[in-house]
């Protein structure tokens, strides 16, 4: 039952503008791409290589720099800043997308290319992280950049709201004093792609809680927003934020508005079919694993002397190893765990696994489950980052394993297929693998794939006949 690369997925995989995993995800083994009923390989075909050593992709497929870090230039005259991360597209008035993004820095990388700490746009003047805007036409040339967010520590990922704006989320518990900071991180931050006197004075969310913010999602009907956490030692937890009845309905500013301890921050209990309590997501190794879910008041989302995650004992929460991306469809929330090994994790030891939460039904069933093995550099691993395709043929994972990263796929009928692989082995010191591909999100019309590498700090515009498909029945 597990997934391996390059192996069946379910036929029922995706469905709709929203991931619908239905039913159990099966799995073949398979050596090379699994074949459709009429021989052809799943996805667009192999990958070829780049001969400028940059992106790999199939045959007919084509890609644009849209940012470089230290290369390209903000409007502000300063270079684009590195460590691209988690982004999201809106519709641009004059035709094309307008890309929120953050670039993961903190004040120990000693950023050549840093978020420029501009007047007016500044949390923290010591730190380097943040987010910029830039505007693209509808063929992904880019328009324009600017800063939207600044000084801010390790902005990694984050969730495009209903209403047309971005949460920066840290992934950091840094506190004031370290490194020079002058004031505590590890906070969420709303960003306006078209209201950029909302992004002056930049306020911390803090009603969201202070902790290792990875990714966030917001249901469209309740207001709730769930947000995962990238932290071990131990492993990290699933969140819920419960907005108060005044907040209702949410919108521009209103999250902003919220005082420190407005709404409720709580924190996810899973329970199996036999009542017993579930300690850590890498217990589930069948893949369609359905456990209920309660939820437990977190007692200081401050963290002011203690970490939200060591406010509990094991036998309150679930806890996950590197909880990273997620993504609302299908009305509910998909998060992904990137890894589980023995060294950190009581359960069995895998390369990521996929979750679905149904507010609904109040539970979290296991979608995918990508298997652990050690001798096997050829596997897809490290999930992190995941988008639908607005194109409605599939979902698209973002790799941060071993080994050269890609941008994998599945189709309607459960295969899986590479889309893209990095070239570039930076070869530093903060980089020495090949560096992992982040923020996969298409334009608002479905024509364009954007997605970055992190170092140096690129953002791809990737074009193709994404109609073409093959080994999608449906």
């Amino acid at each position: 039952m597990d997934l391996s690369r390059r192996q069946f997925v379910n036929r029922s995989l995706l469905g709709g503008i929203g991931i619908a995993l239905v039913g159990n995800v099966g799995a073949v083994t398979a050596a090379a791409p699994a074949a459709a009923d009429d021989g052809e390989p799943a996805g667009y075909g192999p990958l070829v290589a780049d001969p400028a050593g940059r992106l790999s992709l199939p045959a007919g497929f084509s890609y644009k720099i849209v940012t470089e870090a230290g290369k390209t230039t903000l409007e502000s005259g300063e270079p684009t800043p590195q460590k691209h991360d988690g982004m999201a597209t809106f519709i641009r008035p004059d035709g094309g997308s307008v890309i929120v993004y953050n670039h993961e820095i903190k004040v120990s990388h000693n950023a050549e290319f840093p978020v420029p700490r501009l007047p007016g746009l500044t949390y923290d003047p010591i730190a380097p992280g943040g987010c910029t805007v830039v505007e693209v036409d509808a063929e992904g040339n880019r328009v324009t950049e600017y800063v939207a967010l600044a000084g801010t520590q390790t902005n990694c990922a984050g969730g495009r709201t209903p209403w047309n704006t971005w949460l920066s989320c840290e992934e950091t518990e840094d506190r004031a004093g370290k490194d020079g900071l002058q004031f505590d991180h590890g906070f969420t931050f709303e960003v306006d792609p078209y209201n950029r006197q909302a992004n002056q004075d930049p306020k911390p969310i803090k009603a969201l809680g202070r902790f290792s913010h990875e990714a966030a999602v917001v249901d469209p009907n309740t207001g709730h927003i769930y947000q995962t956490e990238d932290a071990s030692g131990p492993n990290g937890l699933f969140y819920r934020f419960t907005p108060p009845a005044s907040a209702l309905p949410l919108g521009p500013g209103k999250l902003r508005a919220l005082g420190d301890n407005d709404g409720t921050l709580e924190a996810m209990t899973a329970i199996d079919a036999s009542g017993q309590h579930v300690d850590d997501l890498s217990r589930a190794t069948q893949v369609g694993t359905r456990y209920g879910v309660t939820w437990v008041s977190v007692p200081d989302r401050a963290a002011a002397t203690t970490s939200i995650r060591k406010q509990f004992t094991d036998d309150q929460i679930t806890r996950g190893r590197k909880l990273e991306g997620a993504w609302w469809g299908d009305g509910g929330a998909y998060f992904v765990c990137s890894y589980a090994r023995v060294e950190d994790s009581p359960g069995t030891p895998h390369d990521g696994q996929v979750w679905f939460y149904n507010p609904r039904r109040q539970t979290i069933e296991l979608k995918l489950r990508f298997e652990y093995d050690q001798n096997d550099d050829a596997q897809f691993d490290g999930p992190d980052n995941i988008t639908v395709s607005s194109r409605g043929n599939g979902l698209i994972l973002a790799e941060d394993g071993d080994g050269k990263s890609h941008l994998f796929g599945a189709t309607y009928d459960g295969q899986t297929y590479p889309l893209a692989r990095n070239e570039i082995n930076t070869g530093t010191a903060l980089e020495p693998d090949y560096s992992e591909f982040c923020g996969p999100v298409f334009s608002p019309d479905g024509n364009i794939l954007f997605a970055s590498v992190q170092t140096p700090g690129v953002l791809y515009a990737i074009t193709g006949n994404w109609d073409r498909l093959e080994g999608d029945d449906d």
